[in-house]
């Protein structure tokens, strides 16, 4: 183990550039296992062309894009800057609705706006998606549950501690119910996520900094070490992720 050429390649791994949502930079470096449900085929069930549709969180579009839904009845919302911006570039000349967020539970929407709303992995104020759907409205999200990358987490970051450990089926069933919708599908599970080198782990532990904060190879590099042992003993390095998915109908 050279740990002065391990060190390098890492900090290359750091820098590395990320846009959008896409993950291709570590095409053929993990294997993520498959959730028991489709995300894609509980939208397809639900989802008409003549519904109005808001993709919350969109990231660059690349998902909501493949699901062809007409253009002029299509809005998305995204926070980060950049993705905003990548949004602006590419969704809007098509005659998609952009729009920035701030704060979730003031969406720029009128009342009563959408049929279907949908939601990958981003944060959301159940309020507010009561207000802007329409009676009979469906929402579908799929999020990542307060339990993800527990392991790695700690492998990596001294006194880790989640930023929302409450977050899981259980709880947000009820908050749903709550509010008086109507729970039509729901799912939850902890698929294994295998790293098949350090580096991997480098780049993703960067990207998705809420989970691993404070990360830099620097500080990090007695740890990364370790897993790189674990990695040259059984060839990966496994975590595991939390998955749960809502379909809830405004009643």
């Amino acid at each position: 183990m050279n740990i002065e050429t391990l060190k390098k390649d890492w900090k290359m791994e750091e820098i590395e550039s990320f846009k959008g949502w896409d993950f291709s930079h570590l095409e053929g470096r993990w294997k993520e296992q498959a959730t028991p449900w489709d995300y894609r085929k509980i939208i397809d069930k639900y989802l008409s062309p003549e519904n109005v549709l808001l993709d919350m969180g969109t990231g660059g579009g690349e998902f909501l894009i493949t699901l062809g839904h007409p253009f002029e009845r299509t809005s998305v919302t995204e926070g980060w800057e950049p993705n905003v911006n990548l949004c602006k570039e590419k969704l809007e000349p098509l005659g998609i609705c952009v729009k920035q967020v701030f704060n979730d539970s003031e969406l720029p929407f009128e009342d009563n706006v959408f049929d279907i709303i949908i939601n990958r992995h981003e944060s959301y104020d159940v309020n507010e998606i009561r207000r802007i759907l329409k009676k009979g409205g469906i929402f579908i999200t799929q999020q990542v549950g307060g339990k993800n990358n527990e392991w790695l987490s700690n492998a990596l970051i001294n006194n880790f501690q989640p930023l929302y450990p409450s977050l899981n089926l259980e709880n947000e069933t009820k908050r749903f119910t709550s509010e008086g919708f109507a729970i039509l599908y729901e799912g939850e599970y902890f698929p294994s996520l295998k790293f098949l080198d350090v580096g991997a782990i480098v780049y993703y532990a960067k990207i998705i900094e809420w989970e691993f904060p404070g990360f830099t190879v620097d500080s990090c590099l007695e740890r990364l070490i370790e897993l790189e042992k674990v990695m040259q003993l059984q060839g990966y390095v496994e975590s595991y992720e939390h998955r749960f998915i809502l379909v809830a109908r405004k009643s």
